[in-house]
């Protein structure tokens, strides 16, 4: 057996052979020639885009953003809004009757689109279609598909913001509601509607009402019943007002910040730049005609040659 593939005796066995080997050969071309024309193999043409994720575009752990787009174009929504949009069910002949039909449909879609990352970080979109201008127009909405779920998906992420802002409102509106007839009292009753500038004014006039010991009664009785309010009521007015003004300044920053994410939520813009754009391939990928008939060829010759071997061996 050691002397079976013996390389002097492949060597005689071809030459002895040569003329067999020449008509397996011509064979092999005409056959896979033949055979793997578009009467049996229908011919695909790839249509391709580059992008690149735009810097609007938040990740959402530790994967670039690069990876993120990969992840989406990879989506089962994605591949969806193809199959409808496309009607590629009547394309790939899969009943949607068929318990199956979701499972096959996106195997076979997987077969024919594909998405990678480059080395230069941009993401290659690559789509085989019997019809070159389907597989430039499939291409084309791959991108926009992309940019509306990123688009949803920021539209989320702001919704939740306006409805966790709105709960918050809700609440601040109900302690502005408990504070106001307080700080009104204070300010109708009392006359104090500032208490840090006042309590520093109307002790300073006060005072030296008192020095100068001003003839004038009626104010002096003004600056000594104010200066008794803000005494006795001044505290608890400047403890109502601190959290009246600081619960409007926090409703104007949350009304601010529900405006800001409501406007984010209905941006239409798009989250990739396209690098290479899609165009309508004027030659065929698929199938690639030389390399089925050379790697023909070198089967049969193969095949021939341990044909020949088991032959001699047996005479032998």
């Amino acid at each position: 057996m050691k002397d079976f593939f013996n390389n002097q005796r492949i060597l005689d066995i071809i030459w002895k052979r040569k003329f067999h080997f020449i008509i397996i050969g011509i064979l092999a071309i005409i056959i896979s020639a033949f055979f793997s024309g578009p009467k049996f193999i229908t011919p695909k043409y790839k249509s391709t885009a580059r992008i690149y994720p735009t810097r609007n575009i938040f990740t959402f752990s530790k994967e670039s953003a690069t990876e993120q787009i990969l992840e989406i174009l990879n989506s089962r929504d994605i591949k969806l809004r193809m199959f409808d949009a496309f009607n590629l069910e009547k394309e790939y002949g899969i009943n949607r009757e068929d318990p199956h039909f979701i499972t096959q449909m996106i195997e076979i879609y997987n077969s024919n689109v594909n998405t990678s990352k480059t080395e230069f970080e941009t993401v290659e979109i690559r789509v085989f279609d019997e019809d070159p201008q389907q597989a430039c127009a499939m291409c084309d909405s791959i991108i926009s598909f992309l940019n509306i779920k990123v688009a949803q998906m920021h539209a989320v992420k702001y919704l939740e913001i306006i409805k966790l802002t709105n709960r918050r409102l809700r609440q601040k509106y109900s302690e502005l509601d408990t504070l106001q007839p307080k700080y009104d009292m204070f300010r109708k009753n009392y006359n104090i509607f500032n208490y840090n500038n006042q309590a520093k004014e109307v002790t300073r006039s006060y005072m030296r009402s008192f020095i100068k010991n001003s003839n004038n009664q009626s104010s002096n009785e003004f600056l000594k019943s104010q200066f008794e309010n803000l005494k006795d009521y001044g505290i608890d007015a400047q403890i109502i007002e601190n959290r009246y003004l600081d619960t409007k300044m926090k409703i104007d920053s949350m009304i601010e910040t529900k405006v800001i994410a409501l406007e984010e939520a209905n941006k239409k813009i798009t989250y990739s730049h396209i690098v290479e754009t899609p165009i309508p391939a004027d030659k065929k990928s698929y199938p690639v005609r030389w390399f089925i008939v050379a790697l023909s060829l070198f089967s049969a010759l193969f095949a021939g040659l341990v044909f020949f071997l088991i032959l001699d061996y047996k005479k032998q």
